[in-house]
């Protein structure tokens, strides 16, 4: 694998050119924006391209470290997508609430999953448990799993965060930056840039623009865990074992 690559035209024809209308945008992204276009600001590409390929290496170089990355979107139109994201590359994710302290109080978060697991070895064995018990526990996890489930297996607080929606996800931003962790982000035109490590700056509304980002953060991730592995020794080729379909040829 390779670093990912894209296009001008690609990023076009994403709409990743399109922010919000004039009147909500964020004054502190002037230097982004490229004009204006039936009261909707247009980002400035010629800006988004390289800031974006910056973007990508920091993940990459994390990854390439053994890094934590955590993919956060809890938007709807995101939310699916940052889920698949983080799968894709053996990461983890909030796709449904950021709770305050999900970072800043590891400790207790830490104390949430442990009761989550749990609740899956219980669930696995209910033993005397009644009905109604079942369903109360299978609640109580199916409340913990849609916070928690994407970072159950992380281990501790990441070491890289990837953000859609860097408005939204305030809160986050906020603990990433009390704790020195690093952020890449996409900045819409109402976005605050100042706190973001690694700026992207873009559409974060755009289902097409949502894909784009979270596929190329996802290969840029993979690209890092590869040359991980390729710095362990690892033999990357002995490593996949492809199933061989052999026909057999009529004479």
């Amino acid at each position: 694998m390779a670093m990912p690559t894209f296009t001008m035209r690609q990023l076009l024809e994403a709409g990743v050119h399109f922010g919000h209308t004039v009147r909500r945008w964020n004054p502190k992204m002037e230097p982004f924006i490229f004009g204006v276009r039936n009261k909707i600001h247009i980002l400035d590409l010629q800006q988004t391209y390289p800031m974006l390929n910056t973007a990508l290496k920091a993940l990459r170089d994390v990854s390439s470290k053994g890094g934590r990355v955590l993919f956060v979107g809890t938007k709807a139109q995101a939310a699916d997508k940052i889920k698949e994201t983080a799968k894709k590359c053996g990461q983890y994710y909030i796709n449904h609430r950021w709770l305050g302290g999900m970072m800043t109080n590891w400790k207790t978060v830490n104390q949430s999953i442990k009761r989550l697991k749990e609740l899956d070895i219980e669930l696995e064995n209910p033993g005397a448990l009644t009905k109604k018990e079942i369903l109360k526990l299978e609640r109580h996890r199916t409340k913990l799993e849609l916070v928690i489930g994407g970072i159950r297996e992380m281990g501790g607080i990441p070491d890289i965060l990837f953000v859609i929606d860097t408005v939204k996800e305030s809160i986050a931003i906020e603990e990433a930056t009390r704790l020195g962790i690093p952020i890449v982000g996409i900045t819409d035109s109402n976005a605050d840039p100042d706190h973001i490590t690694y700026p992207i700056p873009g559409n974060d509304d755009a289902i097409r623009a949502i894909d784009m980002y979270c596929n190329l953060a996802a290969e840029a991730v993979l690209d890092g865990l590869q040359e991980e592995m390729i710095a362990a020794g690892v033999d990357i080729g002995a490593s996949a074992t492809p199933e061989l379909k052999i026909e057999q040829v009529q004479a």
